[in-house]
């Protein structure tokens, strides 16, 4: 018999590759949704769907009960909202739901792969920039979307014998992928739009090097581990828009550069009409956070010690493969 997967958020960009991956791999796959989830990346045979709703301890336990899975790979949550209260509520509050069912149902599981951020560790090493973020550096996370995972990360440390795994990605891209690609739609546009005049060091990971980060996971690193997941590469916050700009045929495009209390200014005024209009703003808060952050250098070296992880994408591969996908499915 296959070993039994349930993955959250697998209709979301990572979550669907994962899915996708599990299903090549051969496992028997569970593809967790909400009653509202676009299922267009999820319409492959074999998929098993099942509705599970996270803001319910109870509601989990009846719909696993007769389930016994291998693995968990929760990739569910909120990463940006109208409300602050969302990012706890299903970031955190979802991913204690969710184990505590898992312990209350005495669950087999082999491993629990629980999909975090590098952004729990906010600017930690603005005052030495540049310098690798650490597993040890005390986390300071700026986002409530960071703050949220850092929460759910503290919980799950706090279960003694619970077979768990961290990932902490940093920018993750690719295909299906829709924050990096409003970068694209700008350079097509003939705008490249950078913010702060300090420099700032940049990471990316490709989504295919963080699926087989999942799976390298399953039988692989330690119990309790945390692992940091990039290319390995360090890049400036030009580089992403050059290689863009090649992969759409060299169009004419003119470099603005903010001062950071504009882009602060823009993002207040963004997230006051995302919060009367209900809708979510791309320049809000957090994101003001996130692009004023000058160094997001991680250390990947104990992901390639215990993992085996062995990023195969670098930026150049990675942006060729992402703009070719938006181009062969109308998105550009």
């Amino acid at each position: 018999m296959s070993a039994r997967v349930l993955i959250t958020g697998a209709s979301g960009f990572i979550g669907s590759f994962i899915t996708e991956e599990a299903l090549k791999r051969g496992y028997e796959v569970w593809a967790a949704v909400r009653s509202t989830s676009n299922l267009m990346y999820l319409r492959l045979p074999g998929i098993n769907l099942i509705e599970l709703d996270l803001d319910s301890q109870a509601d989990i336990e009846v719909k696993l009960r007769d389930l016994r899975l291998d693995y968990v790979v929760h990739a569910a949550g909120v990463t940006k909202s109208t409300n602050a209260d969302d990012f706890r509520r299903v970031n955190t509050l979802g991913t204690e739901n969710l184990v505590k069912a898992l312990m209350s149902l005495k669950m087999p599981l082999k491993r629990f792969i629980y999909i975090s951020s590098l952004s729990v560790y906010g600017p930690v090493r603005e005052k030495r920039p540049y310098e690798e973020i650490r597993d040890d550096d005390t986390p300071r996370p700026n986002t409530a979307y960071g703050r949220s995972k850092l929460e759910a990360e503290k919980f799950l440390s706090s279960i003694k014998g619970f077979p768990y795994i961290i990932l902490r990605p940093t920018g993750v891209y690719g295909p299906r992928e829709r924050d990096y690609f409003l970068m694209a739609k700008s350079v097509k546009g003939h705008v490249d739009f950078a913010v702060g005049f300090r420099k700032q060091v940049i990471t990316f990971v490709y989504v295919a090097d963080v699926v087989e980060a999942v799976f390298l996971a399953f039988t692989k690193g330690r119990d309790g581990g945390h692992y940091f997941l990039s290319d390995g590469c360090l890049y400036d916050s030009s580089t992403f828009s050059d290689l863009i700009r090649r992969e759409l045929g060299g169009p004419w495009m003119v470099r603005l550069r903010a001062p950071l209390w504009l882009l602060r200014l823009v993002t207040l005024v963004g997230e006051g009409i995302g919060r009367l209009t209900g809708n979510v703003s791309a320049l809000n808060n957090d994101k003001y956070n996130i692009l004023r952050q000058r160094n997001w250098r991680c250390d990947i070296s104990p992901a390639e010690d215990e993992l085996g992880y062995n990023p195969k994408y670098n930026l150049d591969m990675g942006v060729r493969l992402t703009i070719k996908w938006y181009k062969d499915n109308g998105w550009i």
